[in-house]
């Protein structure tokens, strides 16, 4: 079982949910600035921890080594986390699934695998671990989610023209898939892609 926080939404009322998937060595206490920032008061945000311990913080997968075990474990706890806000009243129609590296990996490999429409996938400054199984193994609802990926120009830590080549692999098999770059390195560039990601999400739900 995965430790999870939730942050609810200003209108009490209201079912839209973002899950939040940190990256490596972080933890939920790394996006506990993310609410306010994007400014969206019916939104309510599940802040997970991965289920792994890494120094300070946690991961959702062996690095460096062999991932996939790690990514196919990981996925199985974020299924029966999805599942469990769905019985919860969180319709996944209305849910936004938002991961930063080992996180945004984590969106893409569950997103697209999971059973249910999201109102969105929002992936930063990630990458897919095997675009060609995932595309086997992608549920029959992947052609009708909606994803954002963002990266960096300059990231020293997942370079983007491999990963430009896993989007377009990933677009060519009629994945829906909005590419951003920015002038960053590997972190969330501020207001200006907050700006996108709000966009996209208030699109999507």
């Amino acid at each position: 079982m995965l430790t999870s926080e939730l942050i609810p939404a200003l209108r009490a009322d209201s079912r839209r949910l973002m899950i939040v998937l940190h990256g490596l060595g972080d933890s939920m206490d790394g996006y506990r600035w993310l609410p306010e920032a994007m400014g969206l008061p019916d939104m309510s945000y599940l802040l997970v921890n991965a289920p792994d311990d890494y120094f300070d913080g946690y991961s959702w997968y062996a690095f460096p080594g062999d991932a996939r075990a790690d990514i196919e474990r990981s996925t199985r706890l974020l299924f029966e986390l999805l599942d469990a806000q769905r019985a919860a009243g969180w319709p996944t129609e209305q849910t936004v699934l938002f991961g930063f590296s080992q996180g945004s990996l984590m969106t893409i490999e569950t997103g697209l695998r999971y059973p249910h429409r999201f109102a969105g996938l929002v992936g930063v400054s990630g990458y897919v671990h095997d675009p060609e199984r995932l595309l086997r193994e992608r549920s029959p609802l992947a052609g009708q989610q909606r994803l954002l990926l963002t990266h960096g120009r300059f990231d020293p830590l997942i370079p983007i023209g491999p990963v430009r080549e896993q989007v377009r692999r990933l677009q060519a098999a009629g994945l829906k898939i909005t590419w951003q770059e920015f002038a960053k390195e590997h972190t969330i560039a501020g207001e200006a892609e907050l700006a996108v990601i709000r966009k996209f999400v208030v699109g999507g739900v």
